[in-house]
């Protein structure tokens, strides 16, 4: 038997009703399974309105500053990495022939070297930025770094480290 029934019958033999009223307060904040999303929405903005509370201000306010933005690109190149790594793993698994194969494939393409660099640089710039803000975020878990100068700092040194190391993978 599962728990939860033997939880409901323990109830139910020592009298205990959640209809009654001294248990209405567990269920007080408990949406009506009648409503909609849309329904909630409204009660929602409806109420905001009568009280006269501003919408929040989102992006629109907020000046945009070397961290913020570093945040965002540290956020953006990890779910790019992933989802790469995740489509090459699956193509190695579903497609027929192996590796060399497809680069012989690319080879054969004649795109001419600055393509091809460009293409290097494409996958070494994301690389490099995410491993060296992930390493400036490591310092920052160890309690160091928080200072604004020391913030801006350790990002410009992240972006002068990636951009070099890109271009030094990029140029093998």
């Amino acid at each position: 038997m599962s728990n939860m029934a033997l939880l409901l019958r323990t109830l139910a033999r020592q009298g205990v009703c959640i209809s009654k009223p001294q248990y209405n307060v567990l269920f007080r904040h408990a949406v009506p399974m009648g409503t909609t999303a849309k329904d909630e929405m409204d009660k929602f903005w409806a109420k905001n309105t009568k009280l006269n509370r501003p919408m929040s201000p989102h992006l629109t306010i907020y000046e945009w500053s070397v961290p913020m933005m570093m945040s965002v690109t540290h956020r953006g190149t990890g779910v790019g990495l992933s989802g790469a790594i995740s489509a090459f793993a699956m193509a190695a698994l579903v497609l027929p022939e192996n590796y060399t194969h497809y680069l012989d494939l690319i080879n054969s393409l004649s795109v001419g070297p600055y393509l091809i660099g460009l293409a290097k640089l494409g996958i070494a710039f994301p690389l490099s930025y995410h491993t060296f803000n992930g390493i400036r975020h490591l310092y920052w878990d160890i309690g160091k770094g928080f200072k604004i100068p020391e913030v801006y700092r350790t990002g410009y040194t992240v972006i002068g480290l990636s951009v070099i190391t890109s271009i030094a993978l990029a140029l093998m």
